[in-house]
Order: C-alpha cells, then sequence, then structure tokens
C-alpha cells in the first residue's frame, strides 16, 4: 500500500472515531511533573454570513511522538449531527498554547445562538499503521454570533 493510501486510511479512521457519539469528555491525563493534558473551548463562535466558522480555546498536551492536532466539531438544534470545523497541528510541550479553526460551510446551516463544540487533541501515532491516539477532548456549549 502506498503511503498515501495509508494516511488517507488512518485519517479516515480517526474521522471516524471523532464522528461517532461521544460517551463525554475523555478523562484528563497527567503528563510529566504532574501537567494535565487538556483543551478548552471558548463560549463564542464566529459565524460569518458566507457560512464560515471560527472555534478557539486552548490546549495543553504532553509526550507527542507523531503529528498531533487540535479538531473540533459543532452542532446545533436536537439532531446531533456534528460539522467538522478545521483542524490545527498542535505543540505537545507542555505549555498551554492558543488554538482556532475556521471552516466553511452551507450559507444558512448554522444560525447565530446556542450551538455544541467538540474539540479534540489527537495524535496519530505510528505503529505499523497510523493510530489515532486521544490527549484530551472537551464538549462546551458555546454561542454562535455574527
Amino acid at each position: 500500500m502506498r503511503l498515501h493510501q495509508v494516511m488517507g486510511t488512518a485519517a479516515a479512521a480517526a474521522l471516524l472515531l471523532l464522528a461517532a457519539p461521544s460517551a463525554g469528555a475523555l478523562p484528563q491525563q497527567a503528563g510529566p511533573a504532574g501537567l494535565s493534558e487538556t483543551v478548552t473551548v471558548d463560549s463564542i463562535g464566529r459565524l460569518a454570513a458566507d457560512g464560515t466558522i471560527t472555534l478557539s480555546g486552548t490546549y495543553r498536551c504532553t509526550g507527542g511522538s507523531g503529528p498531533v492536532f487540535v479538531s473540533s466539531s459543532l452542532s446545533q438544534g436536537g439532531s446531533g449531527l456534528r460539522t467538522g470545523i478545521g483542524g490545527t497541528t498542535a505543540l505537545c510541550d507542555g505549555a498551554e498554547h492558543p488554538w482556532a479553526n475556521t471552516g466553511r460551510t452551507d450559507p444558512g446551516r448554522f444560525k447565530a445562538g446556542a450551538a455544541k463544540v467538540e474539540a479534540t487533541v489527537m495524535e496519530l501515532r505510528s505503529g505499523g499503521l497510523l493510530l489515532p491516539l486521544f490527549h484530551a477532548a472537551h464538549e462546551q456549549d458555546v454561542t454562535l454570533v455574527d
């Protein structure tokens, strides 16, 4: 199998895991010197008229040996369907860092008002196959503003 096929398969598997209904946030994990791995979500998300959404927050992770990303998804209303909103590379050095993800959705898909965001810090770790390793996850009620 070619490298791009392996990467595509691993990315698809990771997205499927992220899209699965969650049973709540992952427990915080202790890293070196007792530091916790965390991800937060700001209580305000930005919504543009063209459907562009910007979400943000902070993260802290340790010990990443493969590529690490902060991903986010957004849902609104009672359907429970989530839409992925961008992804940011992460640096797992134990320090707190800001993250911001931007994604374009269909205009009108989301409205100003209450919504729910799930943010996840995930590493693609190689062990023959690229497998997702979750460092932290958090679900947060947010307000989308124009």
